[in-house]
This record gives structure tokens, sequence and C-alpha cells, in this order.
């Protein structure tokens, strides 16, 4: 009953909650309730935050469709993989500051959801 899906969305939950919790953090330490306050760490937290549930939740839908309609395994798992690192990646270059991380990141990301797409428009 889609193992590969809910493989994914355990994972996502958890880089969720992580992401989530670190937002919680830093607006406790810039002491802002609502917005950024012009804080740039907590914008920075807060569009990690953002980005990573821009993305996953339609990587999560294609992806459970395309196991639903019996995809491959093999290229439904490259899919979540490339997913996660990407999303995590991505996150990581901008709490870190690490900016070259970020294009090979949102390329895994991408690579991700037109290889879903792929599976489900061509079966």
């Amino acid at each position: 009953m889609l193992p590969i899906t809910s493989a994914l969305a355990a994972l996502s939950a958890i880089a969720l909650f992580g992401l989530s919790l670190a937002v919680s953090l830093a607006r406790m330490k810039a002491r802002v309730k609502l917005g950024t306050g012009e804080d740039e760490r907590l914008l920075r937290h807060i569009r990690a935050q953002g980005n990573f549930v821009e993305y996953v939740p339609l990587a999560l839908i294609l992806c459970g469709l395309a196991e639903y309609r019996a995809a491959p395994s093999g290229w439904l798992l490259l899919a979540a993989g490339l997913l996660i690192v990407g999303r995590i990646l991505h996150a990581a270059a901008m709490l870190l500051d690490v900016w070259p991380v970020r294009p090979p990141a949102m390329i895994a990301t991408y690579a991700s959801l037109l290889l879903l797409a792929e599976l489900l428009l061509f079966p």
C-alpha cells in the first residue's frame, strides 16, 4: 500500500518538523511573534521552511499517484531520493549560508518533479 510514498511522507514530516522547530526557536531568539521583524536570520528560517512546503506536497501527490499506477519502484525511489536530498540540501544552503549548494539542490528537486510527472504521463 504505497510503501515508497509512505516512506517519503514520513521523511518529509520529520524534515518539516525540524524546519518548523528551527523557525520557532529563531522567533523566540528574535522576539518576533509575527512576520520577520526585519531579522535576517529569522527570514532565512521562515523561507527555508516555506520553500520546503511549496515543493513537497505536490511531489508527494505525484509520487502517490505514480506508485498507485504501478510505476517502476526503481524510478520512484530515485525521484523520492532526489526530492529529499534536494530539499535538505536547499534548506541547509539557506540556513548555513552555503549558497553554492543551492543550485544543485534545486536541480535535484526539479528533476524529481519532472521524473514523477513523466512517470504519470508516459506509464
